[in-house]
């Protein structure tokens, strides 16, 4: 079966992104990637996302014009659909769902760990790594497993949360450590993704760097903790 050329339209810090591009990885599937200026969206960008967000994954169709999937879920179900090799979700139909419900809550632990890392005031900062702990610990108690969520198999939950936990794995360890602290299930699954190579080829080898100067831009108050 030939498959068809796909192209992940994306920007280098996006955590969204990255969700398609592991999953792309996993399945080990040949793609192109070009990244855009958000700053200044360019106009054949603005065409092809309805929502002017990355990531887009155009899919080339021979004989028929391509078609463009957005968001960041549906590309990851598409892609899990489509191509070869493991489901990244179980064969269990309530195993399944409770997969996609947690692939969900990862997007609200992103939100608060975006505003903490972005927060320019110690009072948001606390607020919101404070939120982020309370997502952590629901996971503590969810974690029965490893070394990924579900056990043995790398899946979809991995993908979700493997961008979130990247951004910690930058910050000192005097800013990101206690936020870890006595939470040993959640410290070690973010050890194996750290270690995962999808994960680590899903962001180019400036990542930190380029992550490091957007925290600058912001003025954020943990933009010299970035190491």
């Amino acid at each position: 079966m030939q498959h068809a050329q796909l192209t992940l339209i994306s920007h280098p810090l996006c955590p969204f992104v990255q969700r398609a591009a592991i999953v792309l990885l996993e399945k080990n599937v040949p793609f192109e990637r070009i990244d855009v200026d958000l700053a200044a969206k360019p106009d054949w960008f603005l065409a092809l996302s309805p929502m002017g967000k990355v990531p887009l994954l155009k899919v080339e169709r021979p004989g028929r014009a391509d078609a463009i999937l957005f968001e960041s879920m549906a590309i990851c179900e598409y892609l899990n659909e489509t191509q070869g090799g493991v489901s990244l979700y179980s064969n269990d139909a309530l195993c399944r769902a409770q997969q996609r419900a947690w692939a969900e809550f990862g997007v609200a632990a992103l939100a608060d760990a975006w505003q903490f890392l972005n927060a320019k005031s110690l009072a948001i900062a606390d607020s919101k790594k404070a939120a982020f702990r309370d997502k952590l610990q629901r996971l503590e108690g969810s974690l029965d497993q490893a070394p990924y969520f579900a056990g043995a198999a790398f899946g979809m939950v991995d993908a979700v949360f493997a961008p979130v936990f990247r951004y910690f794995d930058l910050l000192s360890p005097a800013v990101s450590e206690p936020i870890f602290e006595d939470l040993p299930g959640v410290s070690a699954w973010r050890v194996s993704l750290a270690n995962r190579p999808s994960v680590i080829a899903a962001v180019r080898v400036d990542y930190a760097e380029r992550f490091q100067l957007h925290l600058v831009k912001q003025q954020a108050i943990l933009s010299s903790s970035v190491r």
